[in-house]
């Protein structure tokens, strides 16, 4: 066991036993960030001459899924910001450490449809409003991605004939935070909206656009640094799923053992129909848990070799982790079914899990589009690489 893996679980009943309150107030709580930090855990990813781990992406996978079967919120956060930490790698290395100078100090951004960069002399005037900015409230810095333009309003194109465009980021107290995240699931990652009007950003606190991640000099570096953002997110993401589905896994299993139907005289853990869900319910976590990991430990030591990952290597990490998602959903849904009229009221683990699950399955990097896209390429169609 690694040694951020061993931090993850030390962590796991400080997190648990603030879930309800980290649901509640929609923030992490302050004992659970007090430990990530502490922990470096927000910076697994980070390179190591700004602390951090530089850690590969199946021990970074492997963290998140501890997390999330001790909280979910918790662990999408930390997967969402930890990635949000590779940007220091884009960064001159005296930027990188004016923006990470402070122990807790951390990026979060979302995605936009809404924003704009207007080159002014030394950087930009960026305006725009950003939403799903999990982790806004904790963070001390925000991203923003933003199509550039000319000060006459144009678009600006790239050398490779693409519009150009940068993340920008810029100190949290610059941005107006708006109360928007009101919703099923992952209440506790507060990803609220953030919005900017004609702040001026400096040229060395933007970036490539994630989009571009990674660059060819980037693909000398460690093994985090030659995977695209979606090579990522997507396994962070999944491990989200597979940890709240082992989470759901592990209450179900403790309310069997309690629970008296009525007009029964055993527990429900007595039932076969019971008894048969639960067996299959643990062999295909862990078996989804195993295909995800060993597909990133394989594709990681050749992107080490060979500088980045092939197409197909892509393809097969974005099958794997959108099957993770998926099926860690169904897995949720058959536990909740089984746990009847107990699992529905508001504050119970098996309810707050179930609702979690269809939160993140309803992200992108759920989607069953993903599966044409694999399933495109396996069958020598031309398919869209965005999202791998």
């Amino acid at each position: 066991m690694s040694e951020y893996v061993s931090r993850a679980h030390a962590l796991t009943p400080i997190i648990a036993e603030a879930a309800s309150r980290t649901e509640a107030t929609r923030r992490l709580d302050d004992a659970v960030l007090t430990g990530l930090h502490r922990d470096g855990m927000f910076r697994i990813l980070a390179p190591r001459w700004l602390g951090g781990g530089e850690a590969a992406p199946s021990e970074f996978v492997e963290v998140v899924e501890v997390l999330a079967r001790a909280d979910a919120s918790t662990a999408w956060c930390l997967c969402q910001m930890g990635v949000c930490a590779i940007a220091a790698v884009y960064l001159a290395p005296d930027v990188a450490r004016e923006i990470f100078a402070e122990p807790h100090a951390t990026i979060a951004w979302g995605t936009t449809r809404d924003a704009k960069a207007i080159v002014s002399e030394g950087g930009y005037r960026v305006s725009g409003t950003w939403e799903f900015g999990s982790g806004c409230h904790h963070a001390t810095w925000l991203g923003g991605h933003c199509p550039i333009v000319g000060a006459d309003g144009s678009a600006l194109a790239g050398e490779d004939g693409r519009p150009a465009d940068r993340t920008v980021l810029f100190p949290k107290s610059s941005a107006e935070i708006i109360d928007v995240w009101r919703v099923l699931g992952l209440r506790g990652t507060g990803s609220d909206q953030y919005s900017l009007e004609g702040l001026f950003v400096p040229e060395q606190h933007s970036l490539p656009a994630i989009s571009r991640w990674p660059d060819s000099e980037r693909l000398k570096l460690a093994a985090p640094y030659r995977f695209s953002v979606n090579g990522l997110y997507a396994p962070g993401f999944a491990a989200v799923a597979l940890g709240n589905a082992r989470g759901m896994f592990d209450a179900f299993v403790d309310l069997a053992g309690r629970k008296t139907p009525m007009w029964r005289g055993k527990t429900l853990g007595h039932g076969a129909n019971v008894q048969a869900v639960v067996a299959e319910s643990d062999v295909r976590l862990h078996a989804a848990r195993a295909y995800l990991v060993d597909t990133l430990r394989r594709h990681e030591a050749d992107a080490m070799t060979q500088g980045g990952l092939s197409i197909d290597q892509r393809m097969s990490l974005r099958a794997t982790s959108t099957f993770a998602i998926r099926d860690a959903t169904s897995v949720t849904e058959a536990l909740f079914a089984l746990a009847g009229a107990t699992a529905i009221f508001d504050g119970g683990e098996i309810e707050r899990r179930f609702r979690d699950a269809h939160a993140i399955s309803q992200h992108h990097q759920g989607r069953l589009a993903h599966l044409e896209t694999v399933g495109k390429h396996l069958m020598g169609v031309e398919s869209d690489l965005r999202f791998c």
